[in-house]
């Protein structure tokens, strides 16, 4: 009874950090990194003066791999991208401390616009569950969930330090086991094909992460960017795969963000825009509880910066419903988080009461 009454003292405590969001915010954010993939970036404080009161609340994260600077490679121009070498990739797990840190620097009213998230880890790792445990352990009352991590990524998965994860690997099943289990959100990115694949193939990577998020009906999932990135485009069924997953009671814990300016292109490519966005805003009006905007902004520098893919999505919002509108942008965003918040932090307060005494 004690637990019963202090989660729910505790969820009604995270639904009320809606209310924290400022009242003109034009979205919340449930796709931004604070630092880039050399761990730079700006202060938690600095970016919330930043961009000021239009967006409301931000699930922040890290970069989960950080850029190895190989003079062998590059000599002595430093890559802050992975773009910008040859050099491999790696895990940097003190990104979750860096995130934990920041967000216990701001104050009781900017931390209620925050939700931090764990993504320090190899999901390659049978030990990543472990990982994503301990962090909530050491850092308790601050992480909403997981992410964002990936599995299949263009250009990013061939260059991780000792092999890219996979869809197969029970490490996998074990990290969303357990985010199940706690309550936490999952941002997962996995392309849903190889880069520069035919839009009439089949996608490589769909029919096993199907599997995936079938496994785990437990778990509240969002995909990243429809599966879409720089290079791998929408595949010629995109929005009937899409709908077909949206459709499968299965899969009601699936959701989707649309996120990264490297995907919002795809509606701007060719002389059918219109249609295409027309398109697009029909299945989002459809299943108008599923889909959130994130602007997978990362390191940004100015307002400008951070604002410009909600600027460029402007003919789509113009194109949704109302209600789809204020869903995609503001409520499913503080749905999600704010039961994410609620369960986690009874989770959290469940096993402090059963630690043993030191």
């Amino acid at each position: 009874m004690l637990l019963l009454a202090c989660g729910g003292g505790l969820v009604a405590a995270a639904r009320a950090a809606t209310d924290a969001a400022p009242a003109i915010a034009l979205f919340n954010d449930s796709h931004f990194h604070l630092t880039n993939y050399v761990q730079n970036g700006p202060e938690a404080q600095q970016f919330l003066r930043m961009v000021g009161p239009k967006v409301g609340r931000v699930a922040m994260f890290g970069i989960p791999l950080q850029q190895e600077w190989s003079h062998d490679v590059s000599g002595d121009f430093a890559p802050t991208y992975y773009l910008q070498s040859d050099a491999p990739l790696y895990y940097y797990s003190f990104t979750d401390a860096h995130i934990a840190l920041a967000y216990r620097s701001l104050s009781k009213a900017d931390q209620a616009r925050i939700d931090p998230m764990i993504t320090g880890f190899n999901p390659a790792d049978m030990y990543a569950a472990d990982h994503i445990r301990r962090v909530l352990e050491d850092f308790p009352d601050v992480f909403s969930g997981i992410g964002e991590f990936s599995i299949h990524k263009e250009f990013v998965s061939g260059k991780i330090a000792g092999g890219a994860p996979s869809l197969l690997n029970p490490a996998l099943d074990r990290i969303l086991d357990f985010a199940g289990e706690v309550g936490l959100v999952v941002l997962i990115h996995n392309d849903i094909d190889v880069p520069f694949a035919k839009a009439t193939d089949r996608p490589t990577y769909l029919a096993d992460l199907e599997a995936v998020f079938k496994r785990h009906p437990r778990t509240t999932i969002i995909w990243a960017h429809l599966g879409l990135g720089r290079v791998v485009r929408p595949v010629e069924q995109q929005g009937e795969i899409v709908s077909r997953l949206l459709d499968d009671p299965q899969l009601a814990h699936l959701n989707f963000d649309i996120s990264w300016n490297e995907v919002a292109k795809y509606l701007y490519r060719d002389a059918d825009t219109p249609r295409t966005i027309a398109r697009v805003a029909a299945v989002i009006n459809r299943h108008s509880d599923r889909f959130l905007f994130g602007t997978d902004e990362v390191a940004p520098t100015t307002a400008k910066q951070y604002y410009s893919l909600y600027e460029q999505y402007a003919p789509l919002w113009a194109a949704l419903t109302p209600e789809a509108r204020e869903k995609t942008l503001k409520g499913n965003y503080a749905r999600l988080f704010d039961a994410a918040r609620g369960r986690v932090r009874a989770w959290e307060h469940s096993h402090r009461l059963s630690a043993p005494t030191p």
